[in-house]
């Protein structure tokens, strides 16, 4: 049985994290099956970053969902899944499922998994934060959820924005035991730590 795998898209930036992930997951873990629901104001932000439309997303997942069915499976405890990754997350979603707010699929779903000890990750995005977002992030840590801003990394010197970002959702994937290709710290070589720290004295 291939294991579901809840993607919610919000109206943060940084839609290309969502789309990349939907990507990968079909390209190269085939015992995964993808759920997709995408808010209106997620619709909108990926129209404006990427040009693409609505209909051209769903095509990237297995199965999707209206934003505002609260009756659909995802929004029930007894629909196994393998986890839920809320990607870009608003700080709108985050307040909603930080304070039990399960007024549309994306938060009661992400309610669901949490109470049901599922891992949800949410993929914040907002810059600098408020006192507000650092509660509401403490928040969802506390119930057991992980707080995952897409922030870049560099050892592997990436030489393409493409690089950056599928660096980032292999990193996410992980946490749920999907692996997809991706570089991997493989730690400091011992002769080249012993001459940058030569260089430095």
């Amino acid at each position: 049985m291939r294991r579901r795998f809840v993607v919610g898209i919000t109206g943060a930036t940084g839609s290309i994290y969502a789309v990349r992930m939907l990507e990968m997951v079909r390209a190269h873990a085939p015992d995964v099956e993808t759920h997709l629901v995408i808010s209106p104001s997620g619709v909108l932000n990926i129209k404006y970053e990427l040009n693409i439309g609505r209909r051209d997303v769903h095509a990237l997942a297995d199965h999707t969902y209206s934003f505002r069915d609260v009756g659909a499976t995802l929004s029930s405890g007894g629909y196994p899944t393998a986890g839920m990754v809320v990607v870009p997350c608003s700080m709108r979603t985050l307040a909603a499922v930080a304070h039990g707010f399960s007024d549309n699929l994306i938060t009661r779903a992400a309610d669901v998994t949490l109470k049901e000890r599922r891992r949800l990750v949410m993929m914040v995005r907002e810059t600098p934060l408020n006192l507000a977002h650092l509660r509401n992030m403490t928040a969802v840590t506390e119930m057991g959820g992980i707080i995952f801003p897409p922030l870049p990394a560099f050892y592997h010197h990436p030489k393409t924005l493409g690089e950056m970002v599928d660096h980032t959702v292999a990193r996410v994937l992980e946490l749920f035991d999907i692996n997809v290709p991706g570089p991997h710290w493989q730690g400091t070589n011992p002769s080249d730590a012993a001459a940058s720290a030569e260089a430095a004295e």
